[in-house]
């Protein structure tokens, strides 16, 4: 940890030197892209039961008010993005501050429920991740009309585009889904995924995208509702699905390493979210949390969206000593330290 400390405060020191320099973004434009884990509120304008625009989501948030975020506060994203030194957070692009010069820094088109697999997304009445690629088109003409063609070009090609999916094919689809888990194993599921993801990043790359950073599962067998579903009576992470992470997460590095070959000028970063989380989970004194097991909201087992609501009885006062905030979700306090993660992984990206 000693290196990565060190180079991260490097990092922020030259990030503030240039912003108050310069005044303006490393980037021009952040576009993310995937699910819950960083929507910021496209769902809430969806007929779906997978939203979080209703306290006591968003209770911590700068607005104190829910957004659609699934975090008492801010998500990973929104901490790169002010490191990035954006002043304002990309707009949902469903929203109503999607318009106008709003679009200039970038988009956000992630949808909770949503994944690499399109069926996942369909599922909950969710944005799958191709719709997300046409709404990202669209946006693209958006851009050219205000900004002018060769100006949008700039933006399109030095923006960084962030995608974050998976999670929900595995945790909200194959391990309920009698029709997936009786005809894929695990690992064909995995297999199946990468040529999904492969041709997303094909895709966008092909609009013009070559800054790309992608996340790879979490512990999925370590999130609060995961042990309560999956855990038979235990109180401890699956091993089992963690496994499946594992495995999805080493085909990740390879595929995308794959891409980049093929994929002339592209960047492409995997970001590891997988150990960075599992050591909150594992050690959370060590990083000032008090529980690692159990959720804030609620009971903290299972509730997530509809579940976890303003009248869920046992909610903590104090989501800063919790490392989850409902049963799927980080905390913003992890989300913290899982962003200086991503940074210190990313430096490519930008440089």
């Amino acid at each position: 940890m000693g290196f990565s400390s060190s180079l991260l405060g490097s990092f922020l020191f030259l990030v503030l030197m240039f912003s108050v320099a310069h005044g303006q973004p490393l980037v021009p434009a952040l576009c993310i892209f995937g699910d819950s884990v960083v929507d910021v509120g496209n769902n809430n304008n969806l007929l779906t039961l997978v939203k979080a625009n209703f306290p006591p989501y968003g209770r911590d948030f700068t607005t104190q008010r829910a957004t659609g975020r699934f975090c008492n506060g801010k998500l990973a994203t929104d901490f790169a993005a002010e490191t990035l030194g954006f002043t304002t957070y990309q707009p949902a692009y469903l929203s109503q501050e999607a318009t106008g010069s709003n679009l200039l820094i970038g988009a956000n088109f992630a949808s909770a429920a949503s994944g690499y697999y399109d069926r996942t997304a369909q599922l909950y009445d969710a944005i799958p991740l191709t719709q997300q690629l046409e709404y990202y088109r669209e946006y693209q003409k958006k851009v050219v009309k205000i900004a002018g063609r060769s100006n949008a070009a700039s933006i399109f090609s030095d923006a960084i585009y962030l995608v974050s999916a998976g999670s929900s094919d595995f945790v909200q689809n194959y391990y309920i889904n009698p029709l997936l888990y009786g005809v894929y194993t695990p690992d064909q599921f995995s297999a199946l995924l990468m040529q999904y993801f492969s041709a997303f990043i094909q895709n966008l790359y092909g609009l013009g995208a070559r800054r790309i950073g992608v996340t790879t599962l979490p512990p999925i067998g370590c999130l609060p509702a995961s042990i309560t579903l999956f855990g038979l009576g235990s109180n401890k992470c699956v091993e089992r699905l963690n496994g499946d992470a594992v495995s999805f997460n080493n085909k990740l590095k390879t595929t995308a390493q794959g891409l980049k070959k093929r994929l002339s000028g592209l960047k492409l970063v995997v970001f590891d979210i997988y150990q960075p989380l599992l050591d909150l989970i594992n050690k959370p004194a060590d990083n000032g949390f008090l529980e690692a097991r159990k959720a804030c909201c609620g009971t903290g087992t299972i509730e997530t969206s509809l579940l976890c609501n303003s009248l869920s009885i046992g909610t903590c006062t104090n989501a800063t000593e919790y490392v989850f905030w409902d049963g799927f979700h980080p905390s913003e306090a992890a989300n913290k330290i899982l962003a200086d993660e991503l940074l210190v992984q990313g430096i490519s990206l930008i440089s």
